[in-house]
């Protein structure tokens, strides 16, 4: 049965990275979401509000269709958005995993929004008062928090595949 990997985090936390890792580990799509919503601005040239997500919930959905595990990067900062994730999850029979990234070293956090460079040519990164001041809504559901403050990447991957593993065992 195929699997999606929902990923949340504040910018600068981490889970772009890890979840690049996670997806070469478990040999699944990755889908990010900052890609699919400046290739829209570059070539519809409009403001995009949510229509980088409900296209990222339809690629998910094509892939998990046929057997594939998908690995969502975003935000993913609000309820709404979040259940929607599961609902592309539950509407194709797949299972899913929430996992949210955080930096809980509020000067680490910092430091890597304010030193961090974009991979996507014309993407505009947010400023620290920016992520600071963004709407993050509590989480209502059960995830995998990973807390990337001061730790390797390869660390933060073996802690998720270590925690990936406990709910494997826990659904048997």
């Amino acid at each position: 049965m195929a699997k999606l990997f929902i990923f949340a985090g504040l910018p600068g936390s981490g889970k772009s990275a890890l979840s690049q890792r996670l997806a070469q580990q478990v040999n699944a799509v990755y889908l990010r979401i900052d890609t699919i919503e400046q290739a829209l601005r570059d070539l519809c040239q409009f403001d995009v509000e949510g229509e980088g997500y409900r296209l990222a919930y339809r690629l998910a959905a094509d892939n998990l269709r046929v057997g594939r595990n998908v690995v969502a990067d975003s935000c993913n900062p609000i309820e709404l958005t979040r259940t929607e994730w599961v609902a592309v999850a539950n509407a194709t029979g797949s299972q899913f995993v929430n996992i949210e990234v955080v930096c809980s070293d509020a000067r680490e956090h910092r430091r890597r929004i304010e030193s961090r460079r974009t991979d996507i040519p014309g993407l505009k990164l947010p400023t620290w008062r920016e992520v600071q001041e963004r709407e993050y809504h509590p989480w209502l559901h059960d995830r995998i928090i990973i807390d990337i403050a001061n730790r390797p990447q390869a660390d933060c991957l073996d802690t998720l595949m270590t925690e990936l593993a406990r709910m494997q065992e826990g659904a048997r």
